[in-house]
């Protein structure tokens, strides 16, 4: 664990710059806004090590993985995310000394993120020896014109005389860290100093995937007054002078606005009106008028989204850290974009989709954004089915199979033991639509679209499954399940249990299909019946005397001990281990087995719970950023109110506090909804189903209160847990919610309070 920013309920400041913790800062102070962002690096340039990087949403590149061992079916690349050209390069001097505060002394530093709009604030003295300058840097990228970054800098010269020479850059040459023999992934197009702008394009590709072009887009304004400096340019660069001359208590404050535009959304020939148009757009308001709008579309997110607790200032912060950190990432503003582990804060994962959008971000969405949001992320999987259906093909099965990682639909992860063997994601994704159907009442998306999506996994499930006849039951043989410190296991609980599931839920909604629906499937009743045959001869391994649901066929054969066993200064295991140890080890890397008494928690005894949570929990390592939340919410459930805490503060601090020692790569942004799940669906035991949403609240030790809002089915309900609990349905029809074993009948306008 490693803290450096102080705590406080709305802020991430910092009065300290430790170059060694360079990198972390960064992580932790990065910025978006769904349609871009970048992390935390500084406007003037940093030479020492760091990692500079801006991204935007919906930008890739298939980097090719042909290798000597080819395997059938192998994905033909990589996909990852692109270091995408940067906008933020205001590179100073002052009497000619270059400001870098890698080399520089200075003094009075602060830097600090507010999380009530994601705004990064920077100030600082530079000690000159003769001359000492206070610079305060300030930025933002607008909610309300995405395509937007605001940019300001003042310098102010506190003792002694200053020529203060600021270059402000458009830099297009740049390069992905995890980059093959330090290539870059952009061609210059053009640049123009008359419109202060530079277009690239992402290199040409043989996979047949897109090329991107960018467009970026600068204009300076002084005292809300546009400026213009001397411009240079060279290939991909554009750079623009400024300089000062300033005596004692004299300053100046320079704005860089800045316009992207992509072709993903303008084409290439259009880009520069279009940057034109919105920057003109951008400057009819001024720095402060901007920022009041895009606080504002903070404040109505904040209204519905906001977790307050009371008594614990270290939880309150790591929430709403989490809560901003997501919805910079994703808003649901546009269908083609998903949630990447890493969203843009870094580049490890390649910034591409996983199942963690399904099984940990949705949940979360469905009852603090707007009911579009998730659909949108529904459409997402449906527009890539064709990309399924490819996947499947490549291994020589029918129906269609999800990627684990992807942009486009196409698999493009190039790890054997994933691509070819983490398909438990195959029911994972579709569980979405049945999150998404219970919890918002509304049927017409698995009726439609969603049983496109729920036929063509079935059929792909009904492939991969074999029979044995010495047992007489279906198996799944050759996977890895969750916990991917085991690799190539035969039956999986977790992959069984979830195929099962998947087939099950696709006989069950299948009758009530529209019929348009069932005229495109053309699902025979011989499907039907084989589906059934599945579902009802499944192999699910057990261990009746030990009362659990076992891991996988060899699981209990392991040298099964548990984690308090390893040496501490052996953690984390992938940090010290061999990957061959870790694999013949009995250690966890996330929920597995418990993943699936989550997803399924209404179908299990709190004997099953119990006794599966006992067995598993002291050997799970939680060296997944997604593990802690699931333990945490089966912890609160079954009373262990302490461990459930525990694995809370793991949760919610997971980056604030570096836990895994890999925060200075990226956040975990698709984790981060663990937090929220862990106090909501854990603390407050909130469950839905068909028939409505319960609780079963507790307030943990150490906190006085805590309260949330969600939206169920067309209301806001208030949520407020201390010595009692209080139930408001703040707007929407009347309802009746389950509090322990009370039932709860509320008017719009009517709170309830409770005691335990």
């Amino acid at each position: 664990m490693k803290r450096i920013f102080e705590i406080d309920p709305w802020k991430l400041t910092s009065h300290t710059f430790n170059k060694e913790d360079k990198r972390l800062q960064e992580s932790m102070t990065s910025i978006g806004n769904e349609y871009m962002g970048l992390r935390g690096n500084f406007e003037e340039g940093y030479s020492g090590d760091s990692l500079k990087g801006t991204y935007y949403a919906g930008v890739w590149f298939p980097d090719k993985t042909r290798v000597g061992w080819w395997k059938n079916g192998y994905p033909d690349y990589f996909g990852k995310t692109l270091n995408a050209p940067s906008f933020i390069d205001l590179g100073i001097t002052i009497n000619g000394t270059k400001l870098d505060l890698a080399v520089n002394k200075i003094s009075d530093f602060e830097l600090t993120l507010d999380m009530h709009q994601g705004l990064l604030t920077r100030s600082f003295i530079y000690e000159g020896g003769d001359v000492r300058v206070k610079f305060e840097f300030t930025r933002f990228l607008s909610v309300v014109i995405r395509q937007a970054a605001l940019i300001k800098v003042k310098a102010t010269v506190l003792s002694g005389s200053a020529k203060i020479a600021v270059a402000s850059g458009l830099n297009g040459r740049v390069y992905n860290e995890d980059s093959n023999y330090e290539e870059g992934f952009w061609d210059a197009l053009g640049e123009d100093a008359g419109a202060r702008s530079i277009q690239l394009r992402t290199k040409a590709n043989n996979f047949g995937t897109p090329q991107f072009t960018v467009l970026l887009k600068e204009s300076m304004r002084e005292n809300n007054e546009k400026v213009e400096g001397t411009v240079k340019t060279a290939a991909g660069q554009l750079s623009e002078s400024f300089t000062y001359d300033l005596g004692e208590g004299e300053s100046f404050e320079l704005e860089k606005d800045v316009i992207v535009v992509t072709s993903r959304d303008v084409a290439d020939a259009e880009q520069a009106a279009e940057a034109q148009k919105l920057m003109d757009q951008l400057q009819a308001k001024s720095f402060d008028q901007n920022l009041a709008d895009h606080e504002a579309v903070w404040a109505k997110r904040w209204e519905s989204c906001d977790v307050a607790i009371d008594g614990d200032p270290d939880a309150q912060q790591g929430i709403r850290f989490n809560i901003l950190q997501l919805f910079m990432t994703y808003y649901g503003q546009d269908p083609r974009l998903n949630i990447g582990p890493k969203g843009f804060t870094g580049e490890k994962y390649g910034g591409a989709t996983y199942w963690d959008t399904e099984a940990f971000i949705i949940p979360m969405y469905l009852a603090v954004a707007p009911k579009e949001v998730t659909h949108a992320l529904l459409e997402y999987r449906h527009e890539q089915l064709p990309g399924a259906f490819h996947n499947a093909r490549q291994q020589g099965l029918k129906g269609a199979l999800f990627p684990m990682v992807t942009f486009n639909g196409i698999e493009c992860h190039n790890e054997w033991e994933i691509t070819f063997e983490e398909i438990h994601r195959n029911a994972d994704i579709p569980f979405a639509i049945y999150q998404y159907t219970r919890y918002t009442g509304d049927d017409s998306y698995v009726k439609d679209e969603g049983m496109d999506v729920l036929v063509s996994t079935a059929r792909f499930w009904a492939d991969r499954v074999h029979f044995s006849k010495r047992k007489g039951k279906y198996m799944i043989h050759g996977v890895t399940g969750p916990n991917e410190y085991e690799n190539n296991v035969n039956n999986n609980w977790f992959t069984n249990t979830m195929a099962r599931w998947l087939l099950s839920y696709t006989l069950e909604r299948w009758p009530l299909a529209d019929e348009a629906a069932k005229k495109r499937l053309q699902v025979s009743d011989d499907e039907l019946a084989k589906w059934q045959d599945i579902v009802d001869r499944m192999y699910l391994p057990e261990d009746k005397e030990l009362g659990i649901f076992v891991q996988n066929d060899t699981y209990l054969d392991k040298d099964l001990r548990p984690v308090s066993s390893i040496p501490a200064d052996q953690l984390p295991l992938n940090q010290h281990w061999s990957w061959d140890k870790i694999l013949r080890s009995p250690f966890i890397k996330q929920a597995d087995v418990l993943q699936g008494i989550y997803f399924l928690n209404d179908r299990y005894t709190k004997e099953q719970k119990e006794k599966n949570f006992d067995f598993y929990e002291p050997m799970t390592v939680h060296e997944s950023s997604l593990s802690a939340s699931i333990h945490a919410i089966l912890a609160a459930e079954l009373g262990k109110q302490e461990k459930a805490m525990d694995l809370y503060k793991r949760t919610a601090r997971l980056d604030l506090d570096n836990y895994n020692n890999d925060t200075s790569d990226g956040l975990h942004i698709t984790s981060m909804s663990g937090s929220w799940l862990a106090i909501v669906q854990g603390f407050a035991g909130m469950r839905y189903n068909e028939d409505g949403v319960s609780f079963a609240p507790f307030l943990p030790k150490g906190w006085t209160r805590y309260s949330f809002k969600i939206n169920y089915r067309g209301r806001i309900l208030a949520v407020e847990v201390a010595d009692k609990v209080k139930i408001s349905l703040l707007s929407g029809a009347d309802l009746t919610v389950k509090v322990w074993d009370q039932e709860v009948a509320l008017k719009e306008g009517q709170t309830k309070c409770l005691k335990d």
